[in-house]
């Protein structure tokens, strides 16, 4: 099963759905009612905490990565697949998995 990407959302088709995955949640599509539902069933229209790290995203930023200087966008991977950091210089790296160490003033 390879993912695969919409445009707006990267999923997996199987024969149990279509899922996928928000800041590190997994999340399934329910066809009937056209939306995307966590497992317990709730509405995926909310961010939760990420299941690596244990931290709300802060100003649109993984928490873990923070704001990272000459960075245009980046993805910790949430602990369920890989991450990313792409430059200013459309440079991206990409990790399969990440240790961070942060330093909280």
């Amino acid at each position: 099963m390879q993912w695969q990407n919409n445009g707006l959302k990267f999923y997996k088709e199987s024969k149990m759905g279509i899922h996928s995955f928000k800041n590190g949640n997994k999340i399934k599509y329910d066809p009937e009612l056209e939306d995307w539902f966590y497992l317990d069933g709730e509405l995926a229209d909310k961010i939760r905490i990420c299941p690596k790290c244990h931290k709300m995203p802060e100003n649109g930023r993984d928490a873990c990565l923070g704001e990272l200087p000459g960075v245009e966008s980046a993805c910790c991977g949430h602990g369920v697949r890989p991450g990313y950091i792409k430059f200013e210089n459309n440079l991206i790296i990409r990790f399969d998995l990440l240790d961070i160490e942060k330093q909280y003033e």
